[in-house]
């Protein structure tokens, strides 16, 4: 199974705790199943809002994942 990184920012960092996660995932719906189930609820609302990138580009849940594959979660922006 690939070993990838899970980067939160805002919002998602403040949820989980930490700002990067190690994990192993076959798609970008398993590794984010995981780190609701790991991270809790107020995690999971926060991705609910989120957009998740894959690489830098925006991800799709069952695009598969390859060793060393980086997902991104961002959260809105709010500000003014």
């Amino acid at each position: 199974m690939p070993q990838i990184t899970i980067r939160l920012f805002a919002a998602a960092r403040e949820a989980a705790g930490v700002g990067s996660i190690q994990t192993e995932a076959a798609s970008v719906a398993e590794a984010l199943d995981w780190a609701e189930a790991s991270y809790g609820e107020r995690f999971s609302a926060v991705l609910t809002a989120s957009r998740v990138w894959l690489n830098g580009e925006p991800a799709l849940g069952e695009t598969q994942l390859s060793h060393g594959d980086e997902l991104a979660v961002l959260p809105p922006v709010s500000g003014g």
